[in-house]
């Protein structure tokens, strides 16, 4: 068990008490519910999965004109929050090798957690465009359906294919990936304006 310094309603009233907005919320929330799955999956701890999730983009708010700052100021964020180096580094590596992150251009994720984060959280984005597609539906989303918008690269354009894919290092094929990532938003529909 990985201890955290913070319970997930503390993270949650963290994120709310910066100006966010409700799609930035609905990200954080997808790639948090993602993670947990992901984590059960593996055989990880999924509260400290999640949690890595829902923080994953901890500076957005404040980085959001100045991308490259991104993720550099989520350091000091969690560790006046009293999150440890391992967690920060978690948290960090999905922006690791981006050229609009000059301090990360060079870092690789290196971790079952790090391939995971950077997949989860860059799919949220063909899920939800799907969903909002047919007319915000999700419930009955399927797999076949998902890999084709996913296919088709004009489709969520700014959603890297690559970044996805990533997953496939944990060992994860595409498909068990898409099919665990759809059930974990289908469970936090209502909080995120799908059904």
């Amino acid at each position: 068990m990985n201890s955290l310094p913070m319970t997930r309603e503390d993270a949650v009233n963290l994120l709310k008490s910066m100006p966010q907005t409700d799609s930035d919320m609905n990200h954080y929330l997808e790639t948090e519910s993602i993670m947990r799955i992901l984590a059960e999956k593996f055989n990880e701890d999924a509260e400290y999965w999640g949690m890595v999730g829902l923080l994953h983009d901890v500076d957005w708010s404040s980085t959001r004109d100045n991308p490259k700052e991104h993720c550099i100021k989520a350091a000091d964020i969690l560790k006046t929050r009293g999150f440890d180096n391992v967690f920060i580094e978690n948290v960090q590596s999905h922006g690791y090798g981006y050229d609009g992150i000059p301090a990360f251009k060079n870092r690789k994720r290196n971790s079952k957690i790090q391939y995971a984060l950077v997949a989860a959280e860059t799919v949220t984005g063909v899920i939800y465009a799907y969903a909002l597609m047919r007319g915000k539906n999700i419930s009955d989303m399927e797999v076949k359906g998902l890999k084709k918008k996913f296919i088709d690269k004009s489709f969520a354009a700014n959603c890297s294919r690559e970044l996805v894919r990533e997953i496939e290092t944990t060992g994860l094929s595409l498909d068990e990936f898409f099919a665990l990532s759809i059930m974990a938003v289908k469970k936090i529909k209502d909080q995120i304006g799908l059904k």
